[in-house]
């Protein structure tokens, strides 16, 4: 559940993010799994997927990285690092 949650939250602020650009789409976004953030990226790009289905997130592109430092202070997050935009002229 605390995954879905994640995932949620993260689709919002990139839409929010595509809807303050006046963008039509999300065409890639670019991860950074932690640690103990209980994803692989198959797993997170699978919950993305849901999560972004009827938004401009859907059909994205995602770079999904694993951290391996259990030490980091994102460690049991998802950190998103960037967001590529298709924007009308």
């Amino acid at each position: 559940m605390h995954e879905q949650a994640v995932i949620r939250d993260l689709v919002g602020r990139i839409d929010e993010l595509a809807e303050g650009e006046r963008a039509t789409a999300v065409t890639r976004i670019q991860v950074r799994l932690g640690a103990l953030s209980h994803f692989t990226p198959e797993h997170f790009r699978e919950h993305f997927g849901d999560a972004a289905r009827g938004t401009r997130a859907e059909g994205a592109t995602i770079e999904a990285a694993v951290c391996d430092d259990v030490n980091a202070p994102d460690a049991a997050g998802v950190v998103l690092e960037t967001v590529e935009l298709e924007v009308p002229d």
